[in-house]
């Protein structure tokens, strides 16, 4: 795919076309951006349940014309009872990664949900919540044809998931065995749940009759996560992280998300003074912006009230500069650090009135927990096992605290006055996807979705080796590759389109009113237009 779809009355992209049509009816029914934003997080919510569900949490950057961006926070807190001595007394000594035990948050989704709504109605919004959540429940109750990529996230997780409670009832076929791609998935329980959210209101998830269900059954599996934890839930609005680029200003969320990462990465690069967007300057420099980020990442993110320095200071001219310093033009910093991998779904929109929405939400990884609850259907997220056990980490699990998110939607206003919402899934792939899609489009001059599709990389470690590599697709230049082995950087080559680098989108609106969007020929996914 090379050419991006053009309209001027309102688009949609997301990972699936199914959400992406059903973003755009709430349009064409007079919807604005939030009211189809929420319609197409719902959908997928059902659809893609392997990437994102009900049961995850969210973050949200939304835009009106002159107005500077701001940013949701759907993330929710540690349990009351989630405290290291907690998992230790269940023979823990390390955060677990799957089933009750790695369920230890609140899913903050539905509260992005309420959020955004609440800011809907100031624009004039009026799109009921049954409308909205229609194609969901029909999905959920009549349901869904399965993708290719659902089928292999169950392939590739089913010897860790597979004896979760209600994973098997809710995801295999009788006998345990994996359905085929394009069998017809139902979520009968999931259905009841999201019609007792259109009759009820969003609010009944935390404080009503849904959160005793959640709770319930959190309760007889032995979560940490309590009643209390739900009735107190409030998503919050919050600032966005921003910095100048040459181009424009760029957008994203602050801790406890790595949006830092990826304006760190596109600073770093943007006074690099590379010329071209595929050579080995390029390529180079990226990878090197990157490893530069993500040390500070990992040495500093976490719940912003455990933080030692405020996130926006790492983005001043003189930290910037000292960054930029330790990059060698010519060689490769050795990497030893873990690369954290997740199954997101990021979608954007913009409306008749300019009004964009870059939104991601999330259970983390796929399938999060695996633990379906049997009494909503809702698959909870493993948010919390980016937690830590030891005391003295700023990462360490504790009652009220927000776990570290690889989640970062993107946004950015440029110079000419262009406005672009983008973002990806994929863990520590996400800032690295956002940075490459970012400067081939605003910096080189790449149509846009040419540079969504172009060949991406992925700096982190490989299953398949012991050693830290850098990933890439196989469609870079035999010359660049060969250039990049000798700067020392040690390579794994993918095949041409691999779902290891995301699943991205984009949507760019023109100063004249004319909108382009774009899709991952990577993903299910499709432009909506009108």
């Amino acid at each position: 795919m090379l050419n991006a779809p053009q309209s001027y009355r309102g688009m949609v992209t997301s990972p699936h076309h199914l959400a992406s049509q059903t973003g755009l009816a709430v349009l064409r029914d007079g919807g604005n951006a939030i009211e189809a934003a929420v319609a197409v997080a719902a959908t997928i919510a059902v659809i893609y349940p392997h990437m994102t569900g009900i049961g995850g949490d969210a973050f949200w950057l939304i835009h009106e014309p002159g107005q500077t961006p701001f940013a949701l926070e759907a993330c929710g807190r540690a349990g009351r009872k989630a405290e290291p001595d907690f998992f230790r007394a269940r023979g823990h000594q390390t955060m677990p990664q799957v089933g009750p035990f790695s369920a230890n948050t609140v899913a903050g989704t539905i509260g992005g949900w309420q959020a955004a709504l609440a800011v809907s109605e100031q624009w004039g919004g009026k799109q009921s919540l049954g409308r909205l959540l229609e194609e969901a429940i029909y999905y959920a109750e009549e349901g869904f044809a399965l993708t290719s990529g659902h089928v292999a996230a169950l392939h590739k997780r089913k010897p860790l998931l597979a004896d979760q409670p209600g994973f098997a009832a809710g995801y295999l076929k009788a006998g345990g065995a994996i359905p085929e791609v394009g069998a017809r998935q139902k979520q009968p329980a999931l259905a009841g749940t999201l019609r007792r959210l259109r009759d009820a209101g969003l609010d009944d998830y935390y404080r009503g009759e849904i959160a005793k269900r959640i709770c319930g059954d959190l309760a007889q599996l032995d979560s940490p996560v309590e009643l209390d934890d739900y009735k107190s839930y409030q998503a919050r609005r919050v600032s966005p992280l921003s910095t100048q680029l040459s181009c424009g200003t760029i957008y994203n969320l602050p801790p406890p998300t790595q949006g830092l990462t990826s304006l760190m990465i596109l600073s770093l690069f943007d006074r690099m003074g590379v010329n071209d967007a595929e050579g080995f300057e390029y390529l180079h420099g990226m990878v090197e912006a990157t490893k530069q980020a993500h040390l500070v990442r990992d040495r500093e993110l976490a719940d912003p009230a455990q933080m030692a320095r405020k996130a926006e200071s790492y983005l001043s001219e003189s930290a910037l500069q000292k960054n930029l310093s330790a990059i060698d033009r010519e060689k490769a910093l050795p990497w030893p650090v873990d690369a954290q991998s997740g199954d997101t779904i990021w979608l954007g929109v913009i409306d008749n009135q300019g009004r964009a929405v870059s939104m991601i939400q999330s259970t983390y990884k796929a399938f999060g927990s695996g633990v379906v609850l049997p009494e909503t259907g809702i698959i909870q997220q493993n948010r919390g096992s980016s937690f830590v056990l030891e005391e003295d980490s700023p990462r360490c699990i504790a009652p009220g605290r927000l776990p570290f998110h690889t989640l970062n939607p993107a946004m950015a206003v440029l110079n000419d006055g262009r406005v672009m919402t983008y973002g990806c899934m994929g863990g520590d792939g996400q800032p690295q996807t956002q940075a490459a899609i970012f400067s081939r489009y605003a910096l080189f001059g790449q149509g846009l979705q040419a540079a969504v599709t172009a060949p991406r990389w992925f700096v982190g470690r490989s299953e398949k080796a012991d050693f830290a590599e850098l990933r890439l697709e196989g469609r870079f230049s035999t010359e660049v590759l060969e250039q990049m082995r000798n700067a020392g950087h040690q390579l794994d080559i993918l095949e041409a389109f691999s779902s290891e680098m995301g699943h991205a989108g984009a949507i760019v609106l023109h100063p004249d009113g004319r909108m382009e969007g774009a899709t991952d020929p990577r993903s299910d996914g499709a432009v909506a237009g009108y």
